[in-house]
């Protein structure tokens, strides 16, 4: 049985056993949703009080103690797992990437003050900085140039960025001014400002797309992104902080901050020299307030000893260094009124129930709406129009209700109830199975939605067209555009009927939707707006089936090979392709030039791999995306999933052990991208496997791994 000693409390051998088993599985998990999947699931609070009671029972049970334990290593965010279709090449740190220790307890910051004096023994100073609360990032520069850009990854291996980092406008490709060193590294935060995230997230709301949950995931999931033009559209930044090297000339960690900035580097103008601990103490309250001021999200205080000197003296444990500590403000809350619910109807048909409320100042942004995600959520909540509730940015997350003040209940409070009809169109409302949201099925004759899938099929991402909300508004209005096709009728005397509009801007829309037409087939597919169908599924595809006359005609079973696409995909196309008013507008958007095939100049290079059906897993030489194409070029299938009608795994370096493991149980045989390539150049991929099995010596076992 547990007992206590003091104000920890003791477990058994067993209890401790138990309970660091379920600790290190919900850490471990925590860490790969927030840094690889990017959907974090604990707040910092939440995931770092786990953390603390993790390291406190395993400092009352040394012996269990084990290397792979959470308390021993950073998270990682290697792309070990598909990021947005693409694996980066990894390189390895030249210094490890460690974390920061780190408290929400003014007390322990004064510990750790303690703890750096007894140490040192001399006269030292403190450098107090804002933590910035973005995505970490390694900059190499090699003769005043941009070499290399590294991700933490697992702290001693990272991500190669490089060529998105290229995109984002404060990093200098090329340094100012003179007296850096031939080689150096400098790490930082990449991050993005509140009002980059908000535009984003309004744009994928508008797409119906998730939205990300805070600036610190955009900014990392932004980094991975596979187009790096894309990556400069997201309106990311980046503040420098920690510059390591051989020999650098410099007695303090400011000194070195200060030179980078005169390089032309970014570093933050927020940081503060201090002496002792009040110093620390002032510049943290300080920070507390003003922070909500700011227009980027910042989740606490970084304290650091000065003197680099001293920091060599300190060194680092296993996971965090010894001469810095981040002191973590606790996640901002207010209080404020529920003024009334709105209804939301997107272009997809759900329908989302809004908070409307008395603006309240949080997190750097005045907050006067709140999403209540579905009619679940406000039943879970019991909340009632009038009421006071809690609104919240925990780790600056999208603002949202976490709870009632029941003291504050009024009797002139009414119960909301969810609507059973659609608020525009009246239709009855319908929810499937397994869903949340409730939904209009009116898909084509609801107001909201049609004019919603308008402004989807122009946006940048779709046919990039230059118009917005506005114009859609009006030209529905005015009867002129009622489906996408519409769009390639409209003449300029159409769009000169529009309030506000001269020559020269209606010939600028009729030049964009001229431009529209060169817009490639997975962008067009995209831009049609099919319900579950995002860009990279859209991308997937176009990849498969090559045009829409093959994608419109294909099964259910066929659908369901391609990467990406699931039961609920697959039903939302066949239902799509079925209604005879989209077939008769895709007739109508092809006559009008639009492209609804992938190009295809050459044909295919071989049919070495007909009838193939490949799953590939792991880095390779070339990009993922290059790998599948090379495979659809030769004639062969790729699939996301191993199954009876696969024919071999592709595994390059670090395939995912999960595939490995099924491939070996199931007689699928795993080839090696050497062995792949020489497949491709022999002409016979029947050839290349029997030949593979014979230098084996076991001609019959379609189990072999070649790499």
């Amino acid at each position: 049985m547990s007992f206590k000693r003091g104000q920890e409390t003791m477990l058994t051998r067993e209890e401790a056993i138990r309970r660091i088993q379920q600790l290190r599985e919900t850490l471990s998990e925590s860490n790969r949703l927030y840094y690889v999947e990017n959907a974090p699931v604990l707040s910092d609070f939440e995931f770092d009080a786990l953390m603390k009671e993790l390291s406190d029972i395993e400092k009352q049970h040394p012996d269990l103690v084990t290397p792979d334990s959470p308390t021993q290593h950073v998270g990682s965010d290697l792309s070990g797992s598909r990021q947005g279709n693409k694996e980066f090449a990894q390189y390895p740190h030249r210094y490890p990437m460690l974390s920061l220790g780190n408290t929400y307890d003014i007390t322990e910051v004064e510990a750790f003050a303690d703890r750096a004096a007894k140490s040192i023994g001399n006269s030292f100073t403190f450098s107090c900085e804002l933590k910035f609360d973005g995505t970490a990032i390694c900059l190499t520069y090699r003769n005043g140039v941009l070499f290399r850009a590294l991700t933490r990854g697992d702290g001693t291996v990272g991500d190669d960025v490089t060529e998105n980092v290229r995109h984002i406008s404060n990093i200098p490709q090329k340094l100012s001014g003179s007296g850096f060193p031939d080689e150096f590294e400098i790490r930082g935060e990449i991050y993005m400002p509140y009002k980059a995230f908000d535009r984003l997230n309004e744009e994928r709301l508008r797409d119906e797309d998730p939205p990300f949950a805070n600036p610190r995931n955009a900014a990392s999931g932004s980094l991975k992104l596979i187009d790096p033009e894309e990556v400069g559209h997201r309106g990311l930044e980046c503040t420098l902080y920690h510059m390591l090297g051989e020999n650098l000339p410099f007695g303090t960690h400011d000194q070195a901050l200060n030179a980078a900035k005169s390089w032309g580097l970014p570093v933050s103008d927020k940081r503060r020299i201090c002496r002792n601990i009040s110093e620390i103490e002032e510049y943290i309250r300080y920070w507390d307030t003003e922070r909500k001021f700011l227009p980027f999200a910042t989740d606490g205080i970084v304290i650091k000893v000065n003197e680099l000197p001293y920091q060599t003296e300190l060194g680092y444990t296993a996971k965090f260094p010894r001469w810095a500590v981040a002191y973590k403000f606790k996640a901002e809350q207010a209080l404020t009124k529920l003024l009334s619910i709105d209804y939301q109807v997107g272009r997809t048909g759900a329908v989302t129930p809004v908070a409307n409320l008395e603006p309240v100042q949080l997190s750097g942004t005045v907050v006067k709406r709140a999403s209540l995600h579905n009619s679940d959520q406000m039943e879970l909540l019991d909340i009632h129009v009038g009421d006071y509730v809690y609104v919240e940015k925990g780790g600056e997350i999208i603002p949202k209700i976490t709870g009632v003040e029941l003291s504050r209940r009024g009797t002139d409070v009414t119960l909301p109830r969810f609507p059973d009809r659609c608020p525009d169109c009246g239709t009855l409302l319908v929810r499937d199975e397994g869903e949340a949201k409730y939904f209009c099925p009116n898909t084509d004759g609801c107001p909201t939605q049609i004019k919603g899938k308008l402004v989807h099929f122009i946006s940048r991402k779709a046919m990039n067209v230059i118009a917005g909300d506005a114009t859609i508004e009006q030209l529905y209005s005015l009867g002129l555009v009622k489906d996408p096709a519409d769009f390639y009728s409209l003449s300029k005397e159409d769009l000169l009927r529009l309030e506000g509009w001269k020559d020269r801007s209606a010939q600028r829309f009729l030049d964009s939707l001229e431009a529209s037409k060169k817009v490639t087939f997975d962008h067009v597919l995209f831009a049609l707006g099919i319900r579950y169908v995002g860009e990279s599924t859209a991308k997937e595809l176009a990849s498969y089936f090559k045009n829409i006359d093959a994608l419109s005609a294909a099964s259910r079973e066929e659908l369901l090979q391609v990467e990406d696409v699931g039961e609920v995909i697959a039903d939302s196309l066949t239902a799509y392709f079925k209604d005879g008013k989209h077939l008769e507008m895709i007739s109508r958007l092809k006559a009008a030039g639009l492209r609804f095939e992938t190009e295809s100049n050459e044909g295919p290079v071989s049919d070495v791999l007909k009838g193939k059906t490949i799953v590939i897993s792991g880095n390779f030489s070339i990009p993922r995306e290059k790998m599948k194409q090379l495979i659809v070029s030769h004639g062969g299938k790729n699939s996301g999933s191993l199954s009876g009608k696969t024919s071999f795994l592709l595994a390059g370096e670090k395939p995912g052990p999960e595939k490995m493991k099924k491939a070996e149980a199931e007689g699928i045989p795993v080839i090696s991208e050497e062995d792949f390539m020489r497949m491709l150049s022999r002409g016979s991929g029947d050839e290349t496997e029997e030949t593979a099995d014979n230098k084996a010596g076991r001609p019959d076992n379609r189990q072999l791994t070649l790499f």
